[in-house]
C-alpha cells in the first residue's frame, strides 16, 4: 500500500519522498497532516480573527469593570493568536509564548475573553506532540499568575478600584484547566493508539507478503525439483540407450515431454496467482487424489512405489501439503538414493494423518544436484498446519520421512 501511495503522489507531481517511510504528519485531526499544507495557517487565521473580534465584544460587555483595549492589548492578542501558526513545529515555545502573552494581557487588567482559547489550543498541540510536561508547566504558571493578580497584585494593577476575585471563580478556572488537559491527554492517547494500529497493520501486511513469497517459493521448488529430477534421469537413460536401444530412448524422450508439460502447467498455475491475486485459481490445487500420478511419474524415472492406506478427505491446505511432502520425498529418493523401490504409507486416525515414506537405500554417491531446501520446505509446510516432520536415516540403512499433519482446520488460524 505504501508503494502505491508513493506512485500516486509522484504521478501528481507531489513530493513522494515524504511518503517513503510513512507520512510526516502526526495525526488525522491536524491540519498539517495534508501533503503541501505543513503550516496550519487556515485555522490560525480563523482563531486570530475570532480572538480579535471576540475580545472587542468582551471589552464592550466588561466596560467599567476591566481596562479598555488599547494598542498594547491588541498586540498581545495578535501575538498570542498568531504564534499558533508554529504550534506543530515548535509546540513547547508556542505554549509558553501564548501563556506569557495571556498572563501579560490579564495582568494589565484587560477584559477576559477568547484570549484564553489560544492557550488551550497551544496546550492541546503540545500534549498531542508528546510535550506533556511543558504544557502542564505553562498552564500551571498561567494559573499561578492569575491567582497572584486576582488576589494580591490587583491593588497595584489596573483597573483602579478593582476588587479581589471570588474564590468560587478559581474553581471554575481550575475546572477549565483540568478539562483542557483531559481533552489533550485523550487526543494524545488516541493518536498513539492509531499509530500503533497503523504499525500493526503495516507489520501484518509485510508478514502476509513474506508468507506468500515463501509459499510460492515452496510451490515452485516442489514442482520444479520433482519434474526436473524425472527429466534428468530420463535424459541420462535416453543418452545411454540412444544407439543401443532407440525404442527405449524414444520412451525416455516421451517421459521427458510429459514431465515438462506437466511442470509447465503447474508453474503457470502458480504464476497466475501472482498476476491475479484476487481471483480464484483456474485449476484445483493438487492433493492426495493424485498419488497415482506420482507413482506413475516415479515409475518413469525407474522408481517403483508401493502405496498402502487410503487417502482421506482433507481440507485443501492439508491435502496440498500432504501431496507436496510425498512428492518431495519421492524426488529425494530418485535423486539421492541407490534404491529403486520406495513405500508410501497413509494412516488417518484421531484427527491426525501420518504419512510415512521409506526407501531401502543406500545413499547414492554421485552429486544429484538440488538446493538442499527440500526438507526445509517440507518442515515449513507441516509447521504452517501445526504438524511435524521427522526425516533421517533408518537403522537398517534406508531413509524415512514421517509427516504428522492435523486433518481438521484449527479455528485460531
Amino acid at each position: 500500500m505504501a508503494d502505491m501511495d508513493v506512485e500516486r503522489v509522484r504521478a501528481r507531481g507531489g513530493p513522494a519522498r515524504w511518503w517513503r517511510h510513512g507520512p510526516p504528519w502526526p495525526g488525522p485531526w491536524e491540519e498539517s497532516e495534508r501533503p503541501g499544507s505543513r503550516w496550519p495557517w487556515r485555522s490560525t487565521l480563523l482563531l486570530t480573527v475570532f480572538v480579535l473580534v471576540g475580545s472587542n465584544f468582551a471589552a464592550h460587555e466588561q466596560q467599567g469593570e476591566r481596562a479598555a483595549l488599547d494598542p498594547f492589548a491588541r498586540v498581545l492578542l495578535l501575538v498570542a493568536a498568531a504564534s499558533l501558526l508554529w504550534r506543530h513545529r515548535h509546540p513547547v515555545h508556542v505554549v509558553f509564548g501564548t501563556a506569557a502573552a495571556t498572563a501579560l494581557y490579564l495582568g494589565a487588567g484587560y477584559p477576559y475573553g477568547p484570549v484564553l482559547l489560544t492557550v488551550a489550543v497551544a496546550c492541546f498541540a503540545a500534549v498531542v506532540a508528546g510535550h506533556r510536561q511543558a504544557a502542564w508547566t505553562a498552564l500551571g504558571l498561567l494559573w499561578a499568575v492569575h491567582l497572584l493578580v486576582a488576589h494580591w497584585l490587583y491593588r497595584w494593577l489596573p483597573p483602579s478600584g478593582d476588587p479581589a476575585a471570588a474564590w468560587a471563580q478559581e474553581g471554575v478556572v481550575a475546572a477549565w484547566v483540568v478539562a483542557i488537559l483531559a481533552v489533550s491527554e485523550l487526543a494524545r492517547a488516541r493518536r498513539e493508539q492509531w499509530a500503533r494500529e497503523r504499525a500493526e497493520r503495516a507489520q501484518a501486511a509485510r508478514r502476509r507478503a513474506d508468507e506468500e513469497r515463501l509459499r510460492i517459493a515452496r510451490e515452485l521448488h516442489d514442482v520444479l525439483a520433482h519434474s526436473l529430477s524425472v527429466i534428468n534421469v530420463q535424459a541420462g537413460v535416453g543418452l545411454a540407450l540412444l544407439d543401443a536401444d532407440p525404442e527405449q530412448a524414444r520412451t525416455a524422450l516421451t517421459t521427458i515431454k510429459s514431465a515438462s508439460k506437466e511442470a509447465l502447467g503447474e508453474v503457470r498455475q502458480v504464476l497466475d496467482t501472482l498476476r491475479t491475486p484476487g481471483d480464484a485459481p483456474r485449476a484445483p490445487a493438487p492433493g492426495l487424489d493424485r498419488l497415482p500420478e506420482l507413482v506413475e511419474q516415479a515409475a518413469r524415472a525407474g522408481l517403483t512405489v508401493e502405496v498402502t492406506g487410503e487417502p482421506p478427505r482433507l481440507p485443501p491446505g492439508t491435502d496440498l501439503a500432504a501431496f507436496r511432502i510425498v512428492q518431495e520425498a519421492l524426488t529425494n529418493v530418485v535423486r539421492h538414493s541407490g534404491s529403486r523401490h520406495a513405500r508410501v504409507h497413509l494412516d488417518e486416525a484421531g484427527g491426525t494423518l501420518r504419512l510415512r515414506i521409506d526407501d531401502d537405500g543406500p545413499a547414492a554417491h554421485a552429486d544429484a544436484g538440488g538446493s538442499g531446501n527440500g526438507l526445509a520446505g517440507m518442515r515449513e509446510r507441516a509447521a504452517a498446519l501445526g504438524g511435524t516432520i521427522e526425516a533421517g536415516p533408518r537403522d537398517d540403512g534406508g531413509f524415512r520421512v514421517l509427516a504428522v499433519l492435523p486433518t481438521e482446520v484449527r479455528e485460531d488460524r
